[in-house]
């Protein structure tokens, strides 16, 4: 676990570096590209991390054409790439959504009820990373 945390934060850390500072090029083979920095949720809160046992989960989802998941909420951050696709996320609350494609980061919101759907031709490909607290899930489905 300790090695798992260990990576994230180092991944972490070269990424929020400028890529000048991170990896010297003409000596090693390897170009750092910073693809986001934020310190905020997409509807605008603060992001804060679990006060117990953190436990990183990272986890691939395709989303056909046309679907649309439950409406749902995350109680701890979660973070997604979106590596194919268009998604629109729509919080419930305030009616207030946020299309996202290819290549785009997303921080989702804590605590608030939205919903994803689909709205391209092409299947959403998302690499999903979630830190929660230990044992836990991050995603509770409204009833």
């Amino acid at each position: 676990m300790r090695k798992i945390l260990a990576s994230a934060l180092l991944l972490t850390a070269v990424l929020s570096a400028s890529a000048s500072h991170a990896l010297d090029a003409s000596r090693t083979p390897v170009v750092v590209t910073p693809l986001a920095s934020r310190t905020e949720t997409a509807s605008g809160q603060p992001i804060t991390l679990p006060q117990k046992n953190v436990q990183v989960l990272v986890s691939s989802f395709e989303i056909a054409p046309g679907a649309t998941l439950p409406v749902h909420k995350h109680e701890f951050p979660r973070y997604a790439y979106v590596q194919g696709g268009t998604l629109q996320v729509t919080n419930v609350e305030t009616g207030r959504g946020n299309t996202y494609k290819s290549g785009d980061f997303i921080v989702e919101m804590i605590g608030q009820w939205h919903q994803a759907t689909n709205v391209g031709a092409d299947p959403v490909k998302l690499l999903v990373i979630d830190q929660v607290e230990e044992g836990t899930q991050n995603t509770l489905l409204r009833q």
